[in-house]
């Protein structure tokens, strides 16, 4: 008998707002989109495949956690989800440090910063280099059904899900083949990822290590693996290993710091150093606020 977890009046979370914003990609909508204020998503994480539903309640939602036990949503899923954190505060103070985030703030209260596997994370942001996210979410799932353990058959069969098997681990595409990785749809990406896999493999790399180090120890020591430049190390630093202080500045996140704040063009180096100034230990979760802000008001568009 299939189990399932219900947890009651949850506040600033939605679903679609924590999923789709562009931090993790091994998901999929699974809902008709017909029943108002309803959301139902598959998402493969932690070695384990999750069919959560969203509802409304009577203060914030209910999350329905199918085929999970209280200890698995305790020791997992609360964590994943960053269940635990008042974001009441956090909102506050990225709208403190600038009110004209105010609207875009509560417009998108639900968005919550994922707590995820470091090495899927750093696999996934280097996939992620000139790919749109339906892109890099194909990959993901190629890489997966190609090269990580399958589910039991009778997961998948419960499910009815569109996966088949969890993101590969470091020693899976350590052993790989170029080729086999390339198989994915990687394209260049595929000697990244195996020199990723690689140098986590052999400890090089270290999720204990980084965890140690101060966050510009930590992404300089990223960016040693090849294809890891700043951008990416950031991403995993702030989505793979807790640091919501790392201010990822893609391309477009630099026209929108340039034309908000600067006015002229701006090296990405200042744009990092100015986001801590200003958000402090919250520049994290501006830097989504601010990308949602860009493109609702075309900022940065040329």
């Amino acid at each position: 008998m299939n189990k399932s977890y219900i947890v009651e009046n949850i506040r600033d979370f939605h679903l679609e707002h924590v999923l789709e914003c562009g931090q993790c990609f091994h998901f999929a909508r699974t809902d008709t989109g017909l029943n108002y204020g309803e959301y139902e998503y598959d998402i493969v994480a932690n070695n384990r495949i999750l069919h959560i539903k969203e509802e409304p309640s009577s203060d914030g939602v209910r999350l329905i956690f199918d085929n999970t036990e209280k200890w698995e949503y305790d020791t997992i899923w609360k964590n994943y989800f960053d269940l635990d954190r008042d974001y009441s505060e956090i909102k506050e103070r990225i709208i403190k440090a600038d009110p004209r985030l105010e609207e875009i703030v509560e417009e998108n209260s639900g968005l919550r910063i994922l707590n995820q596997d470091f090495f899927e994370t750093l696999i996934s942001f280097i996939i992620s280099q000139n790919k749109q996210i339906p892109q890099i979410k194909q990959i993901v799932k190629n890489l997966s059904a190609e090269l990580g353990t399958k589910f039991d058959v009778t997961m998948i069969d419960r499910l009815d899900s569109e996966f088949d098997a969890f993101f590969p681990t470091a020693e899976q595409l350590y052993i790989a083949t170029e080729d086999e990785v390339r198989a994915s749809k990687c394209g260049f990406r595929a000697p990244y990822i195996k020199d990723a896999a690689e140098k986590v493999f052999s400890g090089e790399i270290s999720y204990k290590e980084l965890s140690k180090m101060s966050t510009d120890k930590a992404k300089e020591k990223l960016m040693t693996i090849h294809g890891v430049g700043e951008k990416v190390a950031n991403c995993v630093l702030l989505f793979g290993l807790g640091r919501r202080e790392a201010f990822p500045v893609d391309v477009w996140m630099k026209r929108i710091c340039e034309e908000m704040y600067f006015g002229v063009d701006t090296p990405k180096s200042e744009i990092e150093a100015f986001a801590y100034d200003k958000f402090g230990e919250y520049a994290g979760y501006a830097q989504q606020y601010l990308f949602i802000y860009g493109q609702k008001h075309k900022i940065g568009t040329k």
